[in-house]
C-alpha cells in the first residue's frame, strides 16, 4: 500500500528530509538526503486550496464560488498560503485585527494563533 508522505507532526517545526527514492516499476532505488520543496510540506488544507486555485487558473472569485465562502476569507487563505510558501513577508498584524478576522471566519484558528505569536 502507498501512503501520502507525512510532513506535519505536532510539536515539530522542522521540515522532514527524505532518505530514499524508489522507482517501483524499474526497481531503481536512490539513497541519500533530499530536501522536500516548499509545496511538498504544505498542510493538507493549504495544498487543497492551492490545487483549486490552479484548477480555476488563479481566479479568486471562482475559488470563492466553488468553496462557497466569502471573498475576504478566500483572500485571507491565499495570503496565508503565500506566507507559508515564503513568497510574501509576514504582515505586522495588530492583535485586534487578527481576532476580528478570526471572528469573521477569514482566518482559521491555527492561522490566527500564528499571527498572534508574531504580533
Amino acid at each position: 500500500m502507498i501512503y501520502d508522505l507525512p510532513t506535519n507532526f505536532p510539536g515539530i517545526a522542522e521540515a522532514p528530509l527524505v532518505t530514499k527514492l524508489l522507482f517501483p516499476e524499474s526497481g531503481i532505488a536512490i539513497e541519500g538526503t533530499f530536501r522536500l520543496n516548499e509545496f511538498a510540506v504544505l498542510p493538507q488544507e493549504q495544498l487543497e486550496f492551492l490545487r483549486l486555485y490552479i484548477k480555476v487558473r488563479g481566479n479568486l472569485k471562482e475559488v470563492e464560488r466553488v468553496m462557497g465562502i466569502s471573498y475576504p476569507t478566500v483572500r485571507a487563505r491565499f495570503d496565508s498560503l503565500l506566507r507559508q510558501l515564503g513568497y510574501e513577508a509576514d504582515p505586522s498584524d495588530d492583535k485586534d485585527d487578527v481576532i476580528k478576522a478570526l471572528e469573521r471566519g477569514e482566518l482559521t484558528p491555527d492561522e490566527a494563533l500564528e499571527r498572534l505569536k508574531k504580533a
